[in-house]
């Protein structure tokens, strides 16, 4: 999809708002005020106090704040937005940017429900605007490396993820039905389709609480995908799982017909086969701080990012079906879990612009086919 560019970099700075000062808006402010190629023009949250006081622990006391993001952009001359919201405003908060004419970095997920976030491809469509998800592990230099390994196996098997945590958070994950699947594992499973270069044709999950869980919802899950070339793709995690906890990337394993790579989510990943790792460039980038850096990029330059709406709109698919997977006990086809979403967007959808974009559509699957290939590296 091609999007509107805008003059920016280092010598240009994009004028950005924040829209979110919770604990993760905090986190943007910092990279964003710290890169060269943004300027922070205001901070937006529901809460203006909290907004007031992020700005001010910025050293920034008279930064424009408010409570609308659009109506902030227009005062202050911002040029794109973070949508740093809780995921069920990202829906509503980016398609007022993207009709305002403003680009959105938005946080994981897309969008509250798959159903949204095929809406905000449609937006991004018909607004011309680009609509980038920082999904922020794709950019480690690791998981570039381990991807290079993958190259060297042959045909791949099995790829597993392990991931135990137990992170007591507060707020609205430990009120979520299903807290992991929903805003977790969309990291693995993401850097799943990454590895494999490989969409998912199936789930099969089931989902539990364990007995000394502080979730309200089940926050334990085992899931298997099957992915397109026959690959298996098993995550098994929790986050309620004191002791020998693994990295926040989890413990990744690639079994293939000459080998096997692995990677514990912190160090170089190994590679255990009689091959030699093909050379592949890694990624200059790395966390949020380089979503950010990719997404003034792609502004200045007109390229499709990872992360790009489309692109990134089938690794909720894969939350989707894993969790339809667990609510039901039965094997389900992402391209049902599609399907039903699809026709929920077309139903629901209050915009006749974006209603018809939908339309036009051959289908879900096919409207988020690649855009273009993952980018190669280059030096930073």
């Amino acid at each position: 999809m091609t999007h509107r560019t805008i003059p920016c970099g280092p010598d240009n700075p994009l004028r950005v708002l924040v829209v979110g000062a919770g604990s993760m808006g905090q986190q943007w402010l910092t990279t964003v005020t710290a890169a060269p190629e943004t300027e922070l023009a205001g901070i937006v949250d529901l809460d203006l106090d909290a907004a007031r006081r992020s700005a001010a622990d910025l050293g920034l006391p008279d930064l424009p704040v408010g409570s609308d993001a659009v109506a902030v952009a227009a005062g202050t001359g911002a040029q794109a937005i973070i949508n740093v919201t809780v995921p069920v405003a990202h829906h509503p908060v980016t398609t007022a940017a993207l009709f305002a004419g403003l680009p959105v970095l938005g946080e994981k997920p897309i969008a509250d429900t798959l159903a949204h976030a095929l809406s905000l491809a449609a937006a991004s469509e018909v607004s011309g605007e680009l609509f980038m998800v920082s999904q922020s592990r794709r950019w480690n230099p690791q998981l570039f490396a381990l991807r290079g390994m993958l190259g060297g196996l042959g045909a791949v098997g099995t790829l597993t993820t392990e991931f135990f945590k137990a992170p007591h958070m507060g707020g609205f994950r430990e009120e979520m039905a299903y807290p992991l699947l929903i805003d977790m594992a969309i990291h693995a499973f993401d850097s799943a389709r990454f590895l494999l270069g490989a969409d998912p044709v199936s789930a099969y999950c089931q989902a539990y609480n364990p007995p000394w869980s502080w979730y309200d919802g089940d926050a334990a899950a085992s899931a298997v995908f099957e992915m397109e070339g026959g690959t298996r793709y098993a995550y098994n995690g929790s986050w309620c799982g004191p002791g020998a906890e693994t990295s926040w990337n989890g413990v990744w394993r690639a079994s293939g017909e000459k080998g096997s790579a692995q990677w514990d989510g912190d160090n170089e990943p190994v590679l255990v086969a009689d091959v030699q790792p093909a050379e592949r460039p890694r990624s200059p980038y790395s966390d949020i701080a380089g979503a950010l850096r990719v997404f003034v990029e792609s502004l200045r330059t007109g390229s499709v990012p990872m992360g790009e709406v489309h692109e990134n709109t089938m690794s909720l698919a894969m939350v989707e079906a894993a969790v339809e997977s667990a609510r039901t006990g039965q094997r389900v086809l992402v391209d049902d879990v599609l399907d039903e979403a699809y026709a929920t967007a077309l139903r629901e959808e209050s915009r006749p612009n974006v209603r018809a974009a939908l339309a036009s559509w051959p289908s879900a699957r096919g409207a988020l086919a690649p855009q273009q290939a993952p980018p190669a590296a280059t030096s930073a």
